[in-house]
Formats: C-alpha cells, sequence, structure tokens
C-alpha cells in the first residue's frame, strides 16, 4: 500500500496500474493496487484560469439583475471580471446626470472581490461630451493586458467623432495601436478580443471604411475569440476558423423568450485550458447561494 504526498511537481500518472513511488499536486491520499478513483492528474494546472464576461446591462435597464449577477460572481470566484459595453443609461450630456449614473455603476462593481475591466459600449460614449466624460474617469478607451501568455484586447468601437450614420467607428490611430499591440504579443498562446459592437456584421465595405477589416487581417494566423453584445440576443458564428459572439443580457432589455431565441440573462464562464478556452453561460437563475434551504438542527428537538 502506497501514500501519495502531493507537494511536489505533477508527474502524469494512472492508478490502473501497479503502485509506484509518484507525485502528485495537493493530495494526500493512499495508493492501492484497485482505487475508488478515476485517477490523479488535478485539474489545478497553474497555467489554466477562469474569468467571466458581463453583458450588456442598459439600452432599456431592467432593475436588479446586474447587481444580482455581481453577487452570484462573488460566488463563483473568477480571476477577474470582463464587460463588453452598455454601462450606463447615457445618451445625455447633462454632467450631473452622467455623474450620477456612473457613481451608481461604480458603486456595484467595487462590491466585485476580483478585478474588473471597463469597455466602451454605445450607451457610455453616446456623444462628444460622454466621450470626454470617460477619458476624464477611466484615461483610455482601448487597452491590452498579457495574463499567463493568454492576450486580451480591449477595443472601442465608439470613437468620436464618426462618420455620419456609421453603425460603429475604429479611427485610424486605434487601428494602428491594435495592430502593433498584435505584433507585439504574437507568441501568445491565445487571443481574446472584447469590443460592443458585432463589427463582423455589418457589410465588408462598413468592415474595411469603419476600421475592423484590418483588424481582423492583422489577427490571422493566430488562435482568437472575439466577444460583443449590442444586439441583445446570443449568437455564435465560426468565422476565419474562430469563435466569434454576441452575448445576450445581464439586465438590458429583453423579451426572455429563451434559449432558443438567445433571448436570456447570463454572464459568460470562460476556463483556459492549455489547448484553448472553454466556454460556458450561466444563467442568472441557476446560480443560487448556499442558504435557499437551511433546515434546523433536529437533535435541538431531542
Amino acid at each position: 500500500m502506497l501514500v501519495l504526498v502531493l507537494m511536489g511537481a505533477a508527474i502524469t500518472f494512472s492508478v490502473t496500474g501497479a503502485p509506484g513511488n509518484f507525485l502528485t499536486k495537493n493530495i494526500e491520499i493512499k495508493v492501492q493496487d484497485k482505487n475508488p478513483f478515476t485517477h490523479l492528474n488535478l485539474n489545478n494546472n497553474p497555467e489554466e484560469f477562469q474569468f467571466a464576461i458581463l453583458t450588456d446591462r442598459t439600452g432599456g435597464r431592467r432593475p436588479g439583475i446586474f447587481t444580482s449577477a455581481i453577487h452570484k460572481l462573488n460566488l463563483l470566484q473568477p480571476e477577474f471580471v470582463m464587460s463588453i459595453g452598455d454601462l450606463i443609461q447615457g445618451a445625455t450630456e447633462n454632467r450631473a446626470q452622467l455623474a450620477l449614473e456612473w457613481s451608481e455603476f461604480e458603486g456595484k462593481v467595487k462590491q466585485l472581490e476580483m478585478p474588473f475591466f471597463y469597455c466602451a459600449g454605445n450607451h457610455d460614449i453616446t456623444n462628444l461630451p460622454m466621450s470626454k466624460e470617460w477619458h476624464r474617469k477611466f484615461g483610455r478607451s482601448y487597452y491590452s493586458f498579457r495574463y499567463h501568455d493568454v492576450f486580451f484586447l480591449v477595443l472601442n468601437t465608439e470613437e468620436k467623432p464618426a462618420p455620419a450614420d456609421s453603425p460603429y467607428y475604429i479611427s485610424p490611430e486605434q487601428q494602428k495601436w491594435a495592430l502593433e499591440e498584435i505584433k507585439n504579443n504574437k507568441n501568445v498562446r491565445w487571443t481574446f478580443v472584447m469590443l460592443h459592437k458585432p463589427t463582423w456584421t455589418y457589410t465588408n465595405a462598413d468592415m474595411n471604411e469603419l476600421g475592423w477589416l484590418p483588424i481582423e487581417k492583422g489577427l490571422a494566423g493566430r488562435k482568437y475569440t472575439v466577444f460583443t453584445g449590442h444586439r441583445h440576443n446570443y449568437g455564435r458564428y465560426i468565422r476565419k476558423e474562430n469563435e466569434y459572439y454576441v452575448l445576450a443580457t445581464t439586465g438590458g432589455s429583453s423579451k426572455l423568450t429563451g434559449l432558443k431565441n438567445g433571448s436570456f440573462d447570463h454572464f459568460v464562464w470562460v476556463t483556459m485550458k492549455p489547448n484553448g478556452p472553454v466556454i460556458a453561460n450561466l444563467l442568472l437563475d441557476g446560480v443560487v447561494t448556499k442558504d435557499i434551504r437551511t433546515l434546523p438542527d433536529p437533535s435541538k428537538d431531542k
């Protein structure tokens, strides 16, 4: 009979063979010729991590939904939370109203026990005064970071001033910056692109003129996943042999007609594995606290 003490480096180990002097990770258990478990290759590779994505809160906000998502993310404890925009209702040039809405929103995300990464949506940057307010509060409206050799590119589809009646706009300056960031992070194991509007669903002429196609061409040859919102209806696309997502809502306007129609409240849970991301949609109604039913101690009645 063998006792495994698991404080060393991971070694691939199958419990179907004869006992041996193996070390694995962070578990202590007796190993015999036959064992009541499948294997000891624990799912805790240090290169693996989990993050969540919150989607549209506004555009017909339904109170309480986004706050509920905040509390449920604290139950699940991702390493960080991403957004894809539409955080406030916006659509105003009134600075006092903007200050009130941003204060309310920041009060919500400060309840998160992990970092929250902002992304600009059309409700957050509707006009030039709102764009100036964003930059005053948060500085950059597009940025990138790298975590465990995974590259995150956060873009702004709402740059001002934009061409008249354009559905979105990524300026030449942002395009140049994005392409440089992509080039400087070419050896990463995966890339995630976060932006508000589903830029690829417009015509090729729009995509080229409004700034998406040059960035997409810069992503060629690497493994990447794109996350967007704006439409308030969920959809998964396969484009350029990669996955592109339009997410549903986390409190934004929705008829809530169900999975078949892509109409529901959710957040996305992403587990980054060595061979790519595992993506799950967690419906808000399916995440509940431990105290949904607490019963009295029966021994107190005896």
